[in-house]
Parts: C-alpha cells; sequence; structure tokens
C-alpha cells in the first residue's frame, strides 16, 4: 500500500512521467522478445503512427481541461470528412496543397461551431451533443466521400511519409505544432482562461472571463486538429477513406488521460500526450508481436490504461 501510495505521489508530481517510463519499458520487451530484430524500424513506425494521436490529443486536451462533461466525440466523422474534402480540393495537384489544407481546417472549425451551438443554443450535454454531430458529419462524409479515392499529390505524400535521419518529418512537425500549443496553453490569456474555467467555472466567470467564448473557441480548436489529423492521414494513407477515423475516438481520450491531463479538468499536459501515444502504439505492437489474440489484446490494453490512470491520476481540482 505504501508503495501505491508512494507512485501515486510521483505520478501526480510528473504526470508525465508514467506514460514515458510504460511506453519505454514495453518498447523493451518487444525488442527483447524479438532478439532486437527491427528495433529501428518499430521505433519509427512508432514515431509516425503516435503523430496521428498527438495531433487529435491536442484539441481534446482543450476540451478535456475546461471541466468535467467536457469531450469531443466528433473527432472520427471529423476526420473523415475533412479527409476527403482534402483530398478532393487538392486533387492530386502540388499546386493546390495549401487550399486543400485550408479547406480541410474550415470544415473543422465549421463542425466545432456547430458542436458548441447544440451545446450552448439547445443546452445539450457535451458528449450527447457532440456523438449527435458525429452521425450528421459521417453522413455528410458518406455523401461527399461516396467512391472517392484521389490520390494526394506527391509533395504532400511526401511529406507525411518522409524521414530526416531516420525520423519521421511528420514527427518533426507535430512536435513544433505541440510546442506551439504548449505556448498557447500556458503564456496566453486564453490557455489560462481554459485552465482557469476548467479548475471553478463560476470563480472564472466572476474573474471576467468569457466563459462561452473561451468554450467555443475550444470545441473549435479540437474540431481543427481532428480536421488537420484527417488531410495528413489521407495523405500518409494514400487517399481518404471513410473509415480512417474510427480508432480516434477512444484513443483521443486515452491519450490525453494516460499522458496527465486530469479528467477533473483544470490542469492539461502535453508533453504527456507523445509518452502517453508512443505507449499506445507500442502496447498494441508489443501484444501483436506476442501473438496475443484480439479480444484478450483489448482486455490486456484496457487493463493497463486503467491501472496507469489509477496509478497517475492527477490533484482534484475545487469548484463551487
Amino acid at each position: 500500500m505504501a508503495l501505491f501510495t508512494a507512485a501515486r505521489d510521483f505520478g501526480q508530481r510528473v504526470p508525465s512521467a508514467f506514460s514515458f517510463l510504460g511506453a519505454l519499458l514495453i518498447f523493451l520487451a518487444t525488442i527483447a522478445f524479438s532478439g532486437g530484430q527491427g528495433s529501428g524500424q518499430v521505433l519509427t513506425t512508432a514515431l509516425t503512427f503516435a503523430t496521428m494521436y498527438v495531433i487529435v490529443g491536442l484539441g481534446q486536451m482543450f476540451v478535456i481541461t475546461t471541466g468535467p462533461g467536457n469531450i469531443d466525440l466528433s473527432i472520427p466523422a471529423t476526420i473523415a470528412l475533412a479527409g476527403a474534402v482534402a483530398m478532393k480540393v487538392m486533387g492530386g495537384d502540388n499546386a493546390m496543397i495549401l487550399p486543400g489544407l485550408a479547406a480541410a481546417l474550415s470544415v473543422g472549425a465549421l463542425v466545432g461551431c456547430f458542436n458548441y451551438g447544440l451545446i450552448r443554443l439547445l443546452s445539450i450535454p457535451p458528449i450527447i451533443a457532440t456523438l449527435s454531430a458525429s452521425f450528421l458529419v459521417q453522413s455528410t462524409a458518406i455523401a461527399y466521400g461516396r467512391g472517392l479515392r484521389v490520390r494526394p499529390p506527391e509533395a504532400f505524400a511526401d511529406f507525411a511519409t518522409g524521414r530526416v535521419l531516420g525520423i519521421p518529418i511528420l514527427a518533426i512537425a507535430t512536435l513544433v505544432l505541440a510546442v506551439l500549443m504548449a505556448v498557447l496553453l500556458h503564456r496566453t490569456l486564453y490557455g489560462r482562461s481554459v485552465t482557469a474555467i476548467g479548475q471553478n467555472q463560476r470563480a472564472a466567470g466572476l474573474a471576467g472571463i468569457r466563459v462561452d467564448r473561451v468554450r467555443w473557441a475550444t470545441y473549435v480548436l479540437s474540431a481543427v486538429m481532428a480536421a488537420l489529423c484527417g488531410a495528413v492521414l489521407a495523405a500518409f494513407s494514400g487517399g481518404a477513406s471513410l473509415n480512417m477515423g474510427e480508432e480516434y475516438l477512444l484513443a483521443s481520450i486515452a491519450v490525453v488521460v494516460v499522458g496527465g491531463t486530469s479528467v477533473a479538468g483544470g490542469q492539461a499536459n502535453v508533453a504527456g500526450l507523445w509518452g502517453a501515444s508512443l505507449f499506445l502504439y507500442l502496447l498494441v505492437t508489443m501484444l501483436n508481436t506476442f501473438g496475443v489474440s484480439a479480444g484478450l489484446r483489448l482486455l490486456i490494453t484496457g487493463l493497463i490504461i486503467i491501472a496507469i490512470i489509477t496509478i497517475a491520476g492527477g490533484k482534484k481540482t475545487g469548484r463551487a
């Protein structure tokens, strides 16, 4: 019991420690089982796919930080629609990469506005509002992207799959994005307002923070990050598909919580997203290497995530 308490206290002081430690231990176990073969490829692949989790996790992190009940379940549908729009606008032409990205991000902004419109104007709980919106967005994606298989522009595909000194270019770009999001969270009025709302929404409002405006911006940011992931994922996969966002529903939540962001709100951890993303991908890779069946793999993954959240759970915030 004393060991558990000590581990929990350490997890609260360094919220991202367990995710990085878990990723390292799983990587070492996988390499030991395979005799060291393909270790470089495993790590490179993990970095590539972890970046997708990080991108959607950044947006979800801001939403969860605004307090209990705030969550965005429209991410998979937004990924599918934005990916289809990006590929359609680009049309395989390098000159259309920027317009295609702009179109995808605009789709994300519209979805975010629609999500918060349901929450604010119709007083629908976020979990229900964003889930309902996801059905409408997914239906739009199906109508728009049915039979659509446009290959990405060569330059965009090279960006999504290329490497520099063995390191994926996409991982480097996502690291820069994560740094910018950390600055936004910790060094701007908006980021501090997000944290303040998550700690005590009523007190934040009394302090002069425009709570509704900040929450609206947060849901828009989450959808824009999902749209960016959709465009990049389509480039990486050789084209958009309607189901390419499915795995990012629970993953976007898991990387946020495992990475050290408090589910109670008011405490976020950008660095932890990387550790959690690597942890989740390497965990699945390890279980596949060990030959674990799909059902047992999901069970083990869930139990390990629950254990990490329990041990490294963040501090609770006070509310009126």
